[in-house]
């Protein structure tokens, strides 16, 4: 009895340790230089036999293709939306997948598919 009291105030206490709630932006707003917190919520078209989208590129600006009117973006991919290499050296990077896939490989071709 004594450990369920224990585990209803800690739950309780650790409920209640949020500060503040923001809408979602880009990057989210935060005190630290350390985090860089982003958020996506691409509505990719289907996709085609290259793994690309299957629907007209016009209007997107590929190479720097961010915040389409469409409400999907190639980011840095020229056929596929991407990234290009690039480190992360000093920080975690953590995936959350809330609807479809994300395919992933680093540069010591580690790889995997979130989703």
């Amino acid at each position: 009895r004594h450990v369920a009291g224990l585990c209803a105030s800690l739950c309780w206490r650790a409920m209640s340790a949020v500060v503040r709630a923001s809408p979602l932006s880009f990057p989210f707003a935060c005190e630290s230089p350390f985090l860089f917190a982003v958020y996506h919520l691409d509505r990719y078209p289907n996709g085609n036999a290259d793994l690309g989208p299957d629907a007209s590129l016009a209007g997107h600006r590929i190479g720097a293709d961010f915040g389409h009117a469409s409400g999907w973006n190639m980011y840095h991919g020229e056929s596929i939306p991407g990234f290009p290499k690039h480190p992360h050296r000093g920080f975690e990077t953590i995936t959350v997948t809330r609807r479809g896939y994300v395919d992933h490989t680093d540069s010591l071709g580690n790889s995997g598919r979130f989703g």
